[in-house]
């Protein structure tokens, strides 16, 4: 779960599902994995201190209070064992399962290092709060099924400060995370009924600007990484019908394993660019790529990334595409220019995009640069599409052409003479 703060995912979400487990007491409506067996749990976070002052206290209760959390007192078996080193901290506790076998609950932190995650299998691993990627890593081979043991689980509850990291890449990525046997929800202020409008307004204002969508959205800021740090709600924008005026063009980016295609439409008025159309294919022919940009209309021109050879023939493919029927260009592929000018327009609020253009956000999220300042070239395809069609696509679009009237000669005789 990747959501904001104050939305109830570490008690309601993964407190209350470590419990289950740990108890074998599950909901009548529940639809999830269910462990017919006692387990072994962690519950890991930040810090000890952090991980005794919420974790600890979520599901057992204060030290001292032992009994008053979410797991019910009557099935905590004896006494919970004491943490070294942390006052008050509580190390591993006994929780009787539905069985009548024993669960282990034990707590730790990711400051114990990735060597403190190893050891053998663990039915849950809850991390609340991002771990690091080693961590990540190491807990979930945990949960791999090994001799006889079937398999367990691995929960993260946490809100993306860090912005879009590795871990959070598994997730959101959807070139990572459809590959995978992996879920992930997400809550913002508005999913949580128990914040009210004047909650929202103050705790906002007590944040940065650049941290508010991760704390009210639950969605990952890159920070000084990020290409186009604006934000998605300033850039979208719901459909509507483009006027007839209103001059057209598209971009490509020509692929075989991947290749994608962007429509955008300039107000003249606001100078503004609407992108309202975009496709993604794979391990397609050119020919379907080109059907594709002609049923959106053949009278659009184009530019794209079409200048490689067809490996087939021998033939450039931006030719391939001509000979389709196809009126394009070669851009201007300048980056760094280009991701300026797109930049520019971002900000100042003359280019949105189209709410229904599927895919176009989850690259806009990813475009990042890494630590050497390079631009990540992954899951990029919107994006070079959106460069060419800023840098080289509006100085060559068009409106749709009148369709040509017939006209027909005068009838002098009062007869069809004409059409003999």
């Amino acid at each position: 779960m990747i959501a904001a703060n104050r939305v109830g995912k570490t008690e309601g979400c993964g407190g209350y599902e470590m419990t289950c487990h740990l108890t074998g007491i599950y909901p009548d409506w529940w639809e999830g994995r269910r462990f017919d067996h006692a387990i072994t749990g962690w519950a890991a976070g930040d810090t000890s201190k952090s991980v005794r002052d919420i974790l600890q206290v979520k599901l057992l209760g204060k030290f001292g209070e032992v009994g008053t959390g979410l797991i019910p007192g009557d099935l905590i078996v004896g006494r919970p064992t004491a943490k070294a080193g942390v006052p008050d901290a509580i190390e591993s506790a006994h929780v009787k399962h539905v069985t009548g076998h024993l669960s282990t609950l034990i707590f730790k932190s990711y400051e114990q290092g990735r060597e403190a995650f190893q050891g053998t299998e663990i039915e849950v691993v809850w991390h609340d709060e991002e771990p690091p990627l080693a961590i990540y890593t190491e807990s979930l081979m945990r949960t791999m099924p090994a001799g006889a043991f079937t398999g367990g689980l691995m929960m993260i509850t946490f809100t993306p400060l860090q912005g879009w990291t590795e871990v959070v890449g598994q997730f959101l990525d959807p070139t990572t995370a459809a590959a995978a046997n992996r879920y992930c929800e997400t809550l913002t202020w508005d999913d949580a009924p128990h914040l009210t409008e004047a909650d929202k307004a103050a705790f906002l204002a007590s944040v940065p600007v650049y941290q508010r969508d991760a704390r009210s959205k639950g969605k990952p800021q890159l920070g000084s990484g990020a290409i186009y740090p604006i934000s998605e709600d300033d850039v979208a924008e719901d459909d509507f019908e483009i006027p007839k005026h209103w001059p057209r063009v598209w971009a490509l980016d020509h692929g075989w394993d991947n290749f994608a295609a962007l429509w955008g439409a300039l107000d003249r008025e606001s100078q503004t660019t609407h992108i309202y159309s975009g496709i993604k294919m794979s391990k397609q022919q050119p020919a379907i790529h080109a059907d594709a940009i002609r049923a959106r209309g053949e009278w659009i021109p184009g530019v794209g990334d079409a200048a490689a050879v067809n490996n087939a023939d021998g033939e450039q493919v931006i030719n391939t595409y001509r000979r389709f029927g196809l009126q394009i260009q070669l851009p201007d592929k300048a980056v760094e220019a280009g991701i300026w000018d797109v930049y520019q327009d971002l900000s100042a609020g003359r280019m949105r995009v189209f709410k229904s253009v599927r895919g176009f956000f989850d690259e806009y999220r990813l475009y990042r640069r890494d630590e050497k300042g390079n631009v990540v070239k992954r899951n990029d395809h919107y994006m070079d599409c959106l460069r060419y069609l800023r840098r080289s696509g509006l100085s060559i679009a068009i409106c749709k052409p009148e369709a040509k009237k017939i006209v027909r000669p005068p009838n002098m005789s009062g007869q069809n003479s004409w059409m003999s």
